[in-house]
């Protein structure tokens, strides 16, 4: 059959599929063991309290069946949550959406044009790779510690540079993929940056209610005095992947903007989702299993790093994250974890590469593990096989 020959816009020559989706029907083979994906443990998700929830809302009636505007009780709950954490903020500042990827791609439309320039972290989440260079931007890059964040010298750096960026997006906790945080000097600095240059901050912090170890620390928001951080958050790290409902926190002024830009994507999210995770956090459910669910995840985390030291000790270096999912685990220079991602998948263990976080393919000796979908002996086991494959690529760079 004859294919039409398609003029596509300049954004589809730009945007790039997510390995990371590339790999998830690996992860979820079953005789992988995946230290891939960024999964929860399912067997620790709240299915029965959920379904309890959904249930009450149906037997309300078919209203929430319907198309409806954004669910009031939701967004004031949310308000209630961000001044509990240090932000002031209330129900006209919180905009629904469906997770925090769509929160990404409407504040980037909203801030962007193509050709114009943006801040991100040298290996950060595919996603914000997505809606910055994936839109065409000029983006620039900055370095980030391994122990404390985003290089501040290099980030101010960048927001001195004209033209001034557009913003930066900035991960505060357990960043995705390096598993490092925010020093709470960091996030306050990082504040009054925006606010000196004039540069709006995107903080995506789907992870900081995942913390297991260590104390609880503001968001950037929460040092915003000028108005210039907008505050992504997620119900589906908080609660479970398939929920996809998050929120915006932004200047209320600008909501308007916001929604005619949602209403441009999907029109809104599900009236039915917003009322039932309103029943589950309402009711209390959220807090018992984050307890349930953060004690589990710090128990696998513990057995990463054990198995590390036991199995890579002396060849690598990794993170040590107080919460979150991932760890960023570094090889000795000349090693290239693309090159042995083939050999891991004949050895029935799987990884993410660390150049697949970075647009210029840098980070070639680094992975991503993740440790909450794997139980602690299956995680031994997992990295006893990869162990096997560094091996082995040792050897060959030799």
């Amino acid at each position: 059959m004859n294919v039409p020959n398609f003029s596509l816009s300049t954004e589809a020559s730009y945007l790039k599929r997510s390995v990371m989706r590339d790999l998830l029907s690996l992860a979820t083979s079953p005789d992988i063991l995946s230290l891939a994906g960024g999964l929860p443990a399912s067997e620790y998700l709240p299915l029965k309290q959920y379904q309890a929830c959904l249930n009450q809302v149906l037997n309300r009636g078919s209203r929430c069946m319907q198309y409806s505007p954004q669910y009031a009780p939701l967004r004031e709950w949310i308000a209630a949550y961000m001044r509990s954490r240090g932000v002031d903020c209330d129900v006209r500042n919180i905009f629904i959406t469906n997770g925090a990827q769509q929160g990404l791609t409407i504040l980037s439309r909203l801030l962007l044009d193509p050709g114009q320039p943006v801040v991100i972290e040298a290996a950060t989440f595919t996603g914000i790779q997505q809606v910055t260079a994936g839109r065409g931007a000029d983006v620039r890059t900055v370095p980030t510690n391994l122990e404390t964040g985003v290089d501040l010298d290099s980030l101010e750096a960048a927001f001195k540079r004209n033209p001034r960026p557009r913003f930066a997006v900035i991960i505060p906790d357990f960043h995705n993929p390096l598993g490092v945080s925010l020093s709470a000097e960091k996030r306050h600095v990082i504040a009054d940056l925006a606010s000196k240059y004039g540069v709006p901050i995107i903080e995506d912090d789907p992870y900081s209610a995942l913390r297991f170890e260590g104390d609880k620390l503001p968001p950037i928001k929460a040092y915003d005095e000028a108005g210039y951080v907008f505050y992504l958050g997620s119900f589906s790290k908080m609660l479970a992947p398939s929920v996809r409902l998050g929120w915006i926190v932004a200047p209320d002024e600008l909501i308007p903007k916001i929604t005619v830009f949602r209403e441009s994507i999907d029109l809104e999210s599900s009236i039915l989702t917003q009322q039932a995770v309103y029943e589950f956090v309402s009711q209390g459910f959220l807090d018992d299993h984050l307890i349930c669910f953060n004690a589990v995840n710090q128990q696998r985390r513990d057995a990463l790093l054990s198995a590390l030291e036991e199995h890579l000790g002396g060849i690598a270096t990794w993170t040590h994250p107080q919460g979150g999912l991932f760890v960023w685990v570094t090889l000795p220079e000349g090693m290239d974890t693309w090159a042995m991602f083939e050999k891991a998948i004949e050895k029935k263990v799987i990884y993410i590469p660390g150049a697949a976080f970075t647009i210029d393919a840098t980070c070639r000796n680094a992975m991503r593990l993740n440790f909450s979908n794997l139980r602690p002996d299956l995680i031994d086991e997992a990295v006893s096989r990869l162990a096997d494959v560094i091996h082995m690529q040792q050897a060959v760079s030799v």
